[in-house]
């Protein structure tokens, strides 16, 4: 399970073919079962093979961390804040106001249900069993960004792959830097979080 040979079929099939097949119309819980299979096979190889614990991570410095997680989510904020005023100012912070019971609801779910799973994934495993792939490190980050990206193919939405390959770049830096699961889920939640609420939930496949 750890020659090169057998790290590429497993790529391919895990981060190309099943996202792609995602997208032809058939069974939902098919899907579902597809997916959670793919979920335990990722965590048996992260836990038996790797032998990768899940922790906290060993490169924790929360006030450079929060420093700059505040920072970025101030960008975003001005720049989604603009969007959604300009192209579809009804929704701008609507979720928030008229149904804050669902907001809640919504971001609890988002938070522990999607957010680390993503991040056990895309970096947790990602960068644990294909960085001896990559001779540049640059490109093994940008194929994280594009393989997230890959990874919300099935909304057929290109705002939600735009967001998500910058999102992807933004989390594997974060991850390199950290090499912690928890903060670079915490980064992840605040900014799927903030596009929930700004209006933007609609547009990224959220139900509203």
């Amino acid at each position: 399970m750890n020659t090169v040979r057998y790290k590429i079929v497993e790529f391919l099939i895990i981060f190309i073919l099943l996202p792609v097949s995602f997208v032809i119309d058939y069974s939902i819980k098919l899907k579902m079962g597809i997916g959670g299979i793919g979920f335990l096979y990722i965590i048996y190889v992260l836990l038996k093979v790797e032998k990768r614990k899940i922790k906290i991570g060993p490169n924790l410095k929360w006030r450079i961390f929060w420093r700059q997680t505040f920072f970025k989510l101030v960008v975003i904020a001005i720049i989604t804040t603009l969007f959604v005023w300009l192209t579809d100012s009804k929704s701008l912070f609507s979720v928030l106001l008229e149904k804050p019971k669902l907001w809640v609801f919504i971001l609890f779910i988002y938070s522990f249900f999607s957010v680390y799973p993503q991040e056990i994934i895309y970096r947790t495993f990602y960068f644990q069993r294909y960085k001896g792939l990559f001779k540049s490190e640059l490109l093994f980050i940008f194929v994280n960004a594009i393989i997230f990206s890959l990874g919300h193919i099935f909304f057929k939405n290109s705002l939600v792959l735009v967001l998500t390959f910058f999102g992807g770049l933004l989390f594997a830096l974060t991850y390199k830097k950290t090499e912690s699961t928890l903060l670079v889920s915490i980064e992840h939640t605040i900014y799927g979080c903030w596009l929930f609420t700004v209006g933007m939930g609609s547009m990224l496949g959220f139900p509203a």
